[in-house]
């Protein structure tokens, strides 16, 4: 067995680099969130025009599906990718049954993301863009695609050698599925934009 396959050293900095940048912008939006409860009123650094904002989406029932602000679950969901890579580059082996769950976990950050971003461009009380929101989401996306792909090769999904190795040669491509999976997103933004341009323009006269 090669050493990239028992110490996959790209994908544990990968998973420390997202973690920081994740954690940071729930950090953001969740003191966003205390100086509107503190200030219903407050012009948030993150309110950039009518349609780039994220007081909107904070003040929302969406911006608290579980019953509590959804920053709580970025503060907390992005220590796992944190320590797991961290764990990664000292060299630590986990069980089939640890890199399961954690693929668990990111499906349904994925999800979740998915979600949201529908709710961002199409949820009739919204139709706003969250800056800290869509850098979670530029986040997400790559760390979600980087672990599928490591937990196919690490044997997660299938102890075949030969599925391992074909799988293996999937992660040089994670940057392009990335890049077509925010070209999609973009699509929908220009084209939700459109309707929400007009949408303004229309309050406006």
């Amino acid at each position: 067995m090669s050493e990239q396959r028992t110490r996959p050293v790209g994908f544990g900095i990968w998973l420390i680099v997202a973690s920081v940048i994740g954690w940071w912008a729930a950090f953001q939006l969740t003191i966003d969130k205390f100086i509107q409860l503190e200030n219903p009123d407050a012009d948030l650094n993150c309110n950039v025009s009518v349609m780039i904002q994220c007081g909107k989406n904070l003040d929302s029932w969406q911006g608290e599906i579980f019953g509590f602000p959804n920053p709580i679950i970025g503060l907390t969901g992005w220590m796992a990718p944190l320590v797991v890579g961290v764990a990664v580059l000292a060299g630590t082996r986990f069980p089939r049954w640890f890199w399961a769950a954690f693929g668990a976990g990111m499906t349904f950050a994925i999800g979740f993301v998915g979600w949201l971003i529908w709710q961002s461009l199409y949820a009739t009380n919204l139709g706003v863009l969250c800056p800290w929101c869509m850098l979670t989401w530029a986040i997400t996306i790559p760390t979600f695609l980087a672990t599928m792909v490591h937990l196919a090769r690490n044997g997660t999904f299938s102890r075949s050698e030969r599925f391992r190795e074909r799988a293996g040669r999937l992660m040089v491509w994670v940057p392009l599925a990335t890049i077509l999976v925010y070209a999609v997103v973009i699509a929908l933004i220009q084209l939700r934009g459109l309707d929400l341009l007009g949408e303004v323009v229309g309050m406006i006269v």
